[in-house]
């Protein structure tokens, strides 16, 4: 796992990485130690070095046990102790000296890395006391060092036979750490954190857990309990703060707990990185000039934040998003001398629309009466929206075939509206932030009718904030804008996921248009949701999302606008990159006369079958002769039988 620079300066920053093999030498949540080369994963150590603290107790309860002067009492006290400080299950107590002696010469032989050997006796102590709790664990790592993926089975049955013994859901976190699975980690590691709640190694493992799921304000409040507690060789927990501090824009906390990592570490070998990004901060301190607000409007990319828009996660998003579903190109497809469909200008059934419900297989199904498809789309011609488009100038592919029959086109601007308006609300627009929240309103004010058109206003940092729910009066939206707070991370994906939803869910009695607008530079550091996913609810919903980029980046297109770009033009719309503040009001007024030219076309697909497979989609418009440029969706997944209504 790689946590990228905190706050870079002119000059390029080392990356603030907490790589797995040196993040748990330092952390020191390998059981009390430190990494070797030897080890298979990187979170898992039965080299000669390691301090298993579980490993000698058979030994030391035969000692204790066969000292004749020693009293009973004393011995039960010991007993009892070892299992509430977690060395030992309660189960292991009962184990049989048959068992004993075979763990103990497992021990012996895991000191010596002999870990096929030991695994012998593992197997035959737990053959003899098949409910050797430590013996699983201690088998499971034996087969961590030799890369037997039975390590994990193990791990559960030792869960399984005492769930309140924490070492094997430490073993089982551990375990996903070194697979990469942070959120599968989480929920382990926080199982043996209930168990022993002041337990720094476990505490200190669920922090990189918290951060690696992007869960930054978890991270911060787990490493704050770790620093009330002895954590001796744990320093790098404040490295792991400093890195969610930094997601989540809070660079005070960030530098606190940088000085924190280096007061408990100075000579670590991240501490260099932490000293560098130290003086970074140090530096932002210094005030800028004296400047007019219209001069800082316009230079403001001189004294903003310093933001990531090419990143390795935007990147692999990309990548995981791909180019949407393969189909047959329709770029050369001629229109036909006329559309041999037939028209029904009627208004369809209200259930009709293409509305977003996860099927059985997470695959979103077609929800409505009958088997029809709805699709919103503008058209262009050298950025100019066209407006009077008539059925005979557009062709309509729905799985490479032809629709069955037209039940409708007309204009959108003869349905009533539906519009989620999102704003970036995280530090990464701190700056700008008053100014697009004035250019939004202004938007608000004049796209909506006020009489069937309904909108909502939310914004987004780690979490999505309904700060006006549907409303069709523009100045009650107004002050939901209003509402809106700037700070923390963000979670784009995750909001465009939930605003969907919302656009999906709202009770309609007829066709309406569903639009979502986002007010966003593109970033995302904190969604639990994907790009790829974000764009499937945007298709299966039926909404047509529009981003207006917030970035006053005016040079080459960054990983973060081409995230916009995709969102926006796999759901048929559009996205704006205005680069500069004073030319984003003006693209938001070209939006929403783009959001009110475009048209409707519902028709019944043919061959349709409720098999929930992915139909492509591909419409072609021509007038006068001319290919015009057509923003429409790519496809939809038909529903399933089973899951029909």
């Amino acid at each position: 796992m790689v946590i990228k620079a905190l706050i870079p300066c002119h000059s390029e920053l080392p990356p603030l990485s907490i790589l797995p093999m040196l993040a748990v030498c330092a952390l020191a949540v390998c059981l009390h130690a430190e990494m070797t080369a030897q080890a298979s994963l990187p979170f898992m150590n039965t080299g000669p070095d390691s301090a298993f603290s579980q490993v000698d107790f058979a030994q030391m309860f035969l000692d204790n046990t066969t000292k004749a002067q020693q009293k009973n009492a004393e011995i039960k006290a010991q007993r009892q102790h070892m299992v509430d400080t977690g060395v030992v299950s309660a189960l292991d107590l009962d184990a049989p000296n048959k068992a004993l002696e075979e763990y103990n010469r497992a021990a012996a032989l895991m000191k010596e890395q002999h870990f096929r050997e030991a695994i012998v006796h593992l197997q035959k102590a737990i053959a003899a006391y098949p409910k050797f709790v430590l013996a699983h664990n201690t088998l499971g790592l034996a087969y961590v060092d030799q890369g037997d993926p039975h390590a994990k089975d193990e791990f559960e049955k030792a869960a399984q036979l005492d769930s309140r013994f924490p070492g094997s859901f430490q073993q089982l976190g551990m375990l996903d750490l070194a697979a990469k699975d942070f959120a599968e980690a989480e929920v382990e590691l926080s199982k043996a954190a209930r168990l022993r709640p002041n337990d720094p190694n476990i505490l200190a493992a669920l922090a990189f857990a918290e951060n690696g799921d992007h869960k930054y304000a978890e991270t911060l409040q787990t490493v704050a309990l770790v620093h009330t507690l002895e954590h001796r060789a744990l320093a790098n927990a404040h490295y792991v703060a400093a890195s969610a501090a930094m997601a989540l824009g809070d660079y005070d906390t960030m530098e606190r707990e940088l000085k924190l990592f280096l007061f408990e570490a100075p000579t670590d070998p991240l501490a260099p990185v932490a000293r560098q990004n130290l003086a970074t901060l140090e530096n932002r301190k210094t005030p800028p000039a004296q400047t007019t607000a219209a001069t800082q409007m316009l230079s403001a990319s001189h004294t903003k934040l310093q933001t990531f828009p090419d990143s390795d996660r935007l990147k692999a998003e990309l990548e995981g998003a791909g180019d949407g579903k393969n189909s047959p190109n329709c770029d050369t497809c001629k229109l036909p001398e006329s559309n041999e469909v037939a028209v029904n200008a009627g208004v369809p059934a209200a259930n009709s629309s293409l509305a977003a419900y996860p099927g059985s297989g997470a695959v979103f199904t077609i929800h409505q009466a009958v088997d029809e498809a709805a699709l919103y789309f503008a058209v262009t011609s050298h950025g100019h929206t066209v407006s009077d488009l008539q059925l005979s100038n557009i062709q309509i592919r729905d799985d490479d075939k032809p629709p069955e029959r037209v039940i409708q086109f007309i204009p959108q601007s003869k349905l009533p509206l539906r519009l989620g308006l999102l704003i970036d609300t995280s530090g990464s627009v701190h700056d700008r932030f008053s100014f697009e929240k004035h250019a939004a309103e202004k938007f608000i004010e004049k796209v909506l009718n006020g009489t069937s058109d309904l909108g909502f206003v939310a914004g987004f940092s780690l979490e999505t904030t309904v700060t006006r729910d549907f409303v069709a009066d523009p100045s009650e939206l107004v002050k939901g804008i209003e509402a809106l707070k700037n700070g923390g991370g963000t979670a784009l994906f995750d909001a465009i996921s939930y605003s969907c939803r919302k656009l999906t869910d709202y009770p309609e009695t007829g066709r309406v248009a569903r639009v979502l607008v986002v007010l966003s530079d593109g970033e995302d550091n904190s969604s639990h949701r994907s790009l790829k996913q974000a764009i499937e609810h945007a298709e299966s919903a039926g909404v047509t999302v529009y981003a207006v980029s917030t970035s006053e980046n005016n040079g080459d297109k960054t990983d973060a606008d081409h995230i916009l770009q995709v969102l926006a033009e796999r759901s048929g719309g559009q996205a704006m990159f205005p680069g500069d503040m004073l030319v984003f009001a003006s693209s938001l007024d070209r939006l929403r006369d783009l959001i009110r030219s475009r048209y409707l076309l519902a028709y019944k697909p043919a061959g349709f079958e409720p098999n929930g497979k992915y139909r492509p989609i591909h419409l072609v418009a021509e007038q006068n002769g001319k290919r015009l440029q057509v923003h429409v969706r790519k496809g939809y997944y038909a529903r399933l039988a089973e899951a029909s209504h």
